[in-house]
């Protein structure tokens, strides 16, 4: 079974990507899902980065969920 990330949620880069000037670990919140049938990656849109504008689509092997300490007020 397939592990779908939430939209809106931060993720964490588990690679560089070069063409973009982004590094491993770089954080991004997810805008969009692209669900691809069994056997194949799903993928998925990034808004982040401290780039203003730029939507990255990568591979659901690409990105890492960031675990975010829960606390209450």
């Amino acid at each position: 079974m397939k592990v779908q990330h939430p939209l809106f949620s931060q993720v964490a880069l588990g690679q560089d990507l070069p063409e973009y000037n982004l590094k491993h670990g770089s954080v991004a919140t997810i805008v969009e899902h692209y669900p691809m049938p069994e056997g194949e990656e799903d993928g998925y849109s990034l808004e982040g980065f401290d780039l203003p504008h730029v939507t990255i689509e990568v591979a659901a092997s690409q990105i890492i969920p960031i675990a975010l300490d829960s606390y209450q007020d």
